[in-house]
């Protein structure tokens, strides 16, 4: 995720993302966002969500995996890990490059690309 993105982030919830700055032995959410900038809206709202529903969740982890988004969370209640899950499922139809509608494709990677960006790999982080 680009910088301006990653600072809204961290500025919007710092308690979410207080791991960021926590030393790397200690948490993955030192090496920041690791997808692309077009799940920053799907990530954002589902920052407030857990904000709303469990204030005390943090967290730990944020990448892509198999194509999809992977969020994982320390402190969360049942509605924290229902809403991660729900973003979660949500990511397989987004562009993360864009954020338009998207599919998954396999290609040696698993990701999900509109068809303007189905062509574009992983150098665009």
């Amino acid at each position: 995720m680009n910088k301006q993105n990653t600072e809204k982030l961290l500025k919007d919830f710092p308690s979410l993302y207080k791991q960021y700055y926590w030393d790397k032995q200690d948490t993955c959410m030192v090496w920041g966002f690791e997808f692309s900038d077009g799940w920053f809206d799907l990530i954002y709202n589902l920052s407030k969500r857990l904000m709303e529903d469990n204030p005390e969740c943090e967290v730990s982890q944020a990448k892509e995996k198999f194509g999809g988004m992977r969020i994982y969370l320390d402190h969360a209640n049942e509605e924290g890990f229902k809403h991660t899950q729900d973003a979660e499922r949500m990511s397989f139809n987004i562009c993360e490059i864009c954020g338009k509608k998207g599919q998954l494709y396999k290609d040696g990677w698993m990701m999900v690309r509109c068809e303007e960006h189905k062509d574009k790999r992983r150098e665009l982080r």
